[in-house]
């Protein structure tokens, strides 16, 4: 697939770099641009002459498709139909995207997402269909199609049942992180815009792949695999287990950030990002090698969407040193200062520093507890001590021929727990002869 690529902004240059690896994810060959610098034409978004100089450029490069990196209305996508080589498509920015998500949805609740973002897409463009049909009485008109005055409604209960799926599929896994902090996991969430290097990180910082609720659907979860420079290698989540003893951490990876996406999508993927809203410590992950301007940028968008829901404490940590100088990363640090206090400056594709930032996920998590209990001996007493050696960090444990005293560290809820069920067994009473 040959696409052409047009970008109009209000002022200044147009950065296409962009939407161009957007469409180069969705599978497309970039084979030429077309931008311009004034106000949205109402008709066309961009100018006559400038539509006149795409068709051009889409007929020389023997283009099918046009991706627009502005959101274009319905009318505007067929007159610009209309005034390009016959049987090219218009695309934006947003259509792209859920192609390259339809492309990616391996799990039910990613599928499930991507057809509610669909829906919210396609729902004011089927209310413009009824307004204009019942306005104009012209079924068809402006190229949109065949008025059909169920399809309104039929979106409407489209888009309410697979919200109560998506309910249902969250409380699910709800309830499966309760009982994994239950069991004295503490949960970190890996956040961040999309190709700042999170799934990379995840495998330098995993040391088990057993955890993952799709372990046979996701591409990262072969050991051996290579990271994929590409964007929304990770639509669904993975988590993993790491290794900081005494902790047991599940690091999980959550679908990337991009910017200028609508609230509308930004609704359809929110269960996404409940794993990070539900973390006991968020990682944001930042590609450090980008402009100062755009990390302060996505810095402060990343901000406003965690801050919103999100309780954990977040650490910034800087992707990417491999790819820049000490100095360049020394100015950026204190550049960012205001948004990225104390950042973990590491190189995920190689590794560097991963072990502080390892230290910092210790330090960062809630602090253990230590308990030291004099259980008595029942018929419970070693099932109970064998799943504190499941769930904490047993130190000592000395058996008497009428108790067990046993000292441990845990998450304070794995305390509170081992009391609860201590305070519950009861001697055993010898049988009398």
């Amino acid at each position: 697939m040959r696409a052409v690529i047009a970008k109009r902004v209000d002022d200044g240059p147009a950065d296409t770099s962009e939407i161009s690896d957007l469409a180069r994810a969705a599978g497309y060959t970039v084979t030429g641009e077309v931008t311009q610098s004034r106000r949205a034409d109402a008709a066309l978004q961009l100018g006559e002459g400038k539509v006149d100089e795409l068709a051009r450029v889409v007929a020389d490069t023997d283009a099918t498709t046009v991706v627009f990196d502005n959101r274009l209305g319905p009318y505007q996508t067929y007159n610009l139909g209309q005034r390009l080589p016959e049987g090219v498509e218009v695309i934006d920015r947003f259509t792209l995207i859920l192609e390259i998500f339809g492309q990616r949805a391996q799990t039910r609740k990613a599928q499930l997402q991507v057809e509610l973002a669909e829906l919210r897409y396609e729902l004011p463009r089927a209310e413009a269909k009824a307004s204009l049909a019942k306005r104009d009485e012209r079924p068809g008109f402006m190229g949109l199609g065949e008025y059909d005055e169920g399809r309104e409604e039929d979106i409407k209960a489209q888009i309410s049942r697979i919200r109560d799926e998506l309910d249902s599929i969250e409380q699910t896994e709800a309830q499966r992180r309760e009982r994994r902090r239950d069991s004295g996991f503490d949960l970190v969430a890996l956040a961040g815009y999309t190709n700042a290097g999170k799934s990379t990180l995840l495998r330098q910082l995993a040391t088990d792949l057993d955890v993952d609720e799709n372990a046979d659907l996701h591409p990262d979860l072969d050991p051996t695999a290579e990271s994929e420079d590409r964007l929304f290698t990770t639509l669904g989540t993975t988590t993993r287990r790491a290794d900081i003893p005494p902790r047991d951490v599940l690091l999980t990876d959550t679908v990337g950030f991009i910017s200028d996406l609508p609230h509308w999508l930004v609704e359809s993927f929110k269960s996404t990002l409940d794993s990070v809203y539900r973390a006991d410590l968020v990682l944001l992950v930042v590609d450090v090698s980008e402009p100062v301007e755009e990390i302060h940028e996505k810095l402060v968008t990343c901000h406003d969407t965690l801050y919103e829901r999100n309780e954990a404490p977040i650490v910034t940590v800087f992707n990417k040193t491999d790819r820049v100088s000490d100095d360049e990363l020394a100015d950026k640090r204190e550049a960012l200062s205001g948004l990225a206090p104390n950042p973990v400056a590491v190189s995920a594709r190689d590794g560097t520093n991963v072990d502080a930032l390892l230290d910092r996920i210790d330090v960062e998590l809630p602090d253990w507890e230590r308990e030291r209990l004099v259980l008595p001996m029942t018929d419970e007493t070693m099932s109970l001590v064998s799943w504190i050696h499941d769930n904490a960090h047993v130190e000592d444990v000395t058996y008497g021929d009428e108790d067990v005293q046993i000292s441990f560290e845990a998450r304070p809820a794995i305390v509170s727990k081992v009391r609860t069920r201590a305070g519950d067994l009861e001697p055993t009473v010898p049988e009398s002869s």
